[in-house]
């Protein structure tokens, strides 16, 4: 099946140094930045964007079709998340709002399945012969998802010790998996099925690294829209992302932005990355994007030791800054969340986390209107939880 190419696409901009490239595919980022050694993600640049927001009777992200590098895609109904206030983190008391946007509501349980939507149109657009993901979880699930609703090959290259979840939740699809000892050994893999064999690469491959596959990451900006929609963008003082290479945290950031430049809202938030070491704070207390920060912890989905540049460029944009949380403190709030209704993975919780240390730094004031973005639900995660189950009957 051919997907539509939105008309307003003009090209896609590097977010490091500006310049404007045709549209196209760009795995490597901007070609220009990764010459001179610091790999830069490109985004999707508009003719201007439409008065109106949302479609007449659209549902999910298909409501903003005009607003997106396809206008259509294999769809499993994703978007369209609830946005759930929960009134027992509003800490201290008389503390501004809390709301959750959840998205492991989501076809596969994940924010992914947004990048995934647009992301596998272009490979069927541009006849690849297979879509390609370095992932261990979410990412992976999604794009086999998606790849099996439109029909075309899909390879995820994982890690040994994946989770038998996930794996499950991959093979199912019907798509094949391979796995690699070490992360660089799977990125390796990645390019050379690109170069090699005209593979279509959903998820980064370079070190340093520059974002996953630009128009995939495009969608991601559909939440900011929603958020918009369901309570206004200027009436939100923060929202939290929990962030690894930042595909999540710069789409939000852009369209926040573009809701502005378009005159639809008055003001953006502040989005914040949280993260599960110092990386991206790392980085913004001096040290150089492009190095390695090695660091441990169980918030797997967020995990990884480097930095991308569109990062930086999405806390610039929305004036958000950069918290690392300790995992003891992250498991405390996925108990918390779940005694509330939302059993969220551990990397969704984090958010909670950082927002208590935010407020300890002052950086969120305690009267604001927040949101944490929920990446996923935490079904997923493995663990032994019938030690103690009282036996009856």
């Amino acid at each position: 099946m051919a997907y539509r190419l939105n008309q307003r696409l003009a090209g896609f901009r590097c977010l490091q140094c500006g310049t404007v490239h045709p549209v196209a595919d760009h795995f490597a980022g901007c070609p220009v930045c990764l010459e001179a050694g610091s790999p830069s993600s490109v985004a999707a640049a508009y003719r201007g964007l439409p008065g109106i927001l949302a479609a007449p009777g659209g549902r999910g992200c298909a409501r903003y079709a005009d607003w997106l590098a396809y206008r259509d895609w294999p769809s499993l109904g994703e978007g369209g998340t609830p946005l759930v206030e929960v009134p027992g983190l509003a800490e201290p008391p008389g503390a501004g709002r809390v709301l959750v946007k959840n998205e492991g509501q989501n076809p596969t349980g994940s924010h992914k399945d947004r990048m995934s939507m647009l992301a596998v149109a272009r490979a069927c657009e541009v006849g690849a012969r297979a879509v390609v993901a370095a992932s261990s979880g979410n990412a992976g699930h999604s794009v086999a998802a998606y790849a099996a609703a439109a029909g075309i090959d899909c390879v995820i290259v994982t890690m040994l010790g994946m989770s038998a979840n996930w794996r499950r939740a991959v093979e199912m699809t019907g798509a094949r998996l391979v796995a690699t000892e070490r992360p660089e050994t799977r990125w390796t893999y990645v390019r050379d099925r690109i170069e090699g064999e005209g593979w279509f690469p959903v998820t980064n491959y370079l070190t340093p690294p520059v974002g996953s596959n630009c128009f995939g990451v495009d969608g991601f900006r559909t939440i900011a829209f929603e958020l918009h929609e369901e309570i206004g963008a200027g009436s939100i003082g923060s929202v939290l992302v929990p962030t690894s290479r930042a595909d999540l945290l710069w789409g939000i950031a852009r369209g926040f932005r573009d809701l502005v430049e378009a005159g639809l809202a008055r003001s953006a938030p502040k989005v914040h990355a949280v993260e599960p070491f110092p990386r991206i704070s790392a980085v913004l207390d001096g040290a150089d994007h492009r190095d390695s920060f090695p660091g441990s912890s169980a918030l797997l989905s967020i995990g990884g030791d480097t930095v991308a540049y569109q990062a930086l460029d999405a806390l610039a944009l929305c004036g958000g800054t950069a918290v690392a949380v300790a995992e003891a403190d992250a498991v405390r709030d996925q108990k918390l969340l779940a005694g509330c209704g939302l059993y969220l993975e551990l990397s969704s919780a984090a958010a909670l986390t950082g927002l208590r240390r935010l407020r300890e730094r002052g950086a969120v004031a305690p009267d604001e209107t927040t949101v944490l973005i929920a990446t996923s639900h935490g079904f997923k995660e493995e663990g032994v939880f019938d030690a103690g189950i009282p036996v009856v009957g």
